[in-house]
């Protein structure tokens, strides 16, 4: 933290003050003095120094607005929140719309327990504080004290701005996770409590079953569902689903509900993409060609649309269109360890060795990455597991 507090600091510090007039008095070649001293110690990241010397100019002049801001700055870089309080608060009454300040004044408040005042600071900062650095502070410490007066929907749309911000950001996807995570409990809670009895809970419920790997409890809770409203967008697509992993015996069933969803749904992309692998896999190419295209008319930026076409594409004998659709599968996603490999088999076939075995490189770096996130929620869905099983019953 302190090796950042020079870069930091340089990038929050109020202005200094403009050039002193040419005939300066005693007092004004004195400040000048502390303030180059001031400089100096902060570049040797002496902040205690520095913290001296701003206290020397105050001395001499209480209303230097500069002097004050950047007292209050080295304060909050020091870690003394308590002390660096009154200073940010005095600095930002000279200078009310330095949002900089007021972000750091929240998050002291925020560091020191004075929620109210900090969330009415950092409420006001945090849209218009142009330094990044301290936008991510702030908005992390919106989103601890929206957290704990569960005001969910807050949360989430200042984590949104963050993930914007800095979308690979370990912390702030921590933080999303957490959030996200929070609220769909509630939401989940809500719906039950409110309408227990509705498809919405039932189909709920299947996706809690799903998320936990009991696949026999939510195929029950999304025919529940079904029967008490067939109609309702998405439940036959996601019972398909439900079936078509639970094995191959379920298989004619599952293009049952895939057929379903179309009929609730004539746009069901997913369906058709769904409806396309099964004839793929029964080397009907024709329905799979059929299937595929009419997924990738309704939604052309879908990279699973695109995939199932290129594999009808190569089933056909016809390269050149399957590595047009493959390069844009991976244009939408390049994490797509599937088009990669397919990719590569299409660049093997075209002669192009070099392409090929970069496309193999990146398959195999995409396909562990995703082997090591699924080894992850593995083990934690054996924790939770082991946590239902242990827990005493009340």
């Amino acid at each position: 933290m302190r090796k950042q507090v020079v870069a930091l600091f340089c990038a929050v510090v109020l202005v200094s003050s403009p050039g002193r007039a040419q005939s300066k008095t005693g007092s004004e070649q004195q400040v000048e003095s502390h303030e180059r001293r001031a400089a100096e110690f902060l570049k040797e990241n002496k902040l205690d120094l520095a913290a001296s010397e701003f206290r020397a100019i105050l001395a001499l002049d209480p209303k230097d607005a500069d002097a004050r801001g950047n007292l209050g700055v080295v304060l909050f870089f020091e870690g003394k929140y308590d002390d660096a309080t009154p200073e940010l608060r005095k600095a930002l009454t000279q200078r009310p719309t330095v949002w900089k300040i007021q972000a750091l004044l929240g998050i002291a408040e925020e560091r020191t327990g004075d929620i109210e005042h900090a969330r009415a600071d950092l409420e006001k900062a945090f849209p218009l504080v142009p330094d990044e650095k301290i936008r991510v502070e702030a908005g992390m410490a919106l989103i601890e004290i929206y957290s704990a007066s569960r005001e969910l929907g807050k949360a989430g749309a200042v984590v949104k701005v963050l993930r914007d911000l800095r979308p690979t950001d370990e912390t702030i996807l921590y933080s999303a996770y957490r959030v996200y995570s929070d609220l769909a409990a509630e939401s989940l809670l809500t719906l039950t409590i409110v309408a227990p009895n509705s498809a919405r809970a039932r189909q709920a419920l299947a996706h809690e079953f799903a998320e936990r790997g009991n696949t026999t409890e939510a195929i029950k809770q999304y025919q529940a569902a079904l029967a008490i409203n067939p109609q309702l967008p998405g439940l036959h697509f996601e019972l398909g689903d439900m079936l078509r992993a639970s094995g191959s015996q379920h298989q004619t069933e599952a293009a049952a509900e895939y057929q379903a969803a179309l009929q609730v749904n004539p746009r069901d992309e997913q369906a058709e993409c769904r409806l396309g692998e099964i004839a793929l896999q029964d080397n009907n190419l024709d329905e799979a060609n059929q299937r595929f295209s009419e997924a990738v008319k309704l939604r052309p930026n879908d990279p699973e649309a695109s995939i199932g076409a290129a594999k009808v594409a190569i089933a056909m004998q016809n390269p050149a269109k399957a590595e047009s659709l493959l390069v844009h599968a991976i244009q939408l996603d390049p994490t797509s360890a599937v088009a990669h490999f397919r990719l590569s088999a299409v660049y093997r076939q075209m002669g192009r060795t070099a392409d090929a075995q970069n496309e193999i490189e990146q398959y195999k770096k995409y396909k562990k990455m995703k082997e090591k996130l699924q080894e992850l929620y593995r083990d934690m869905g054996t924790e939770a597991a082991e946590e239902e099983t242990t827990e005493p019953r009340k």
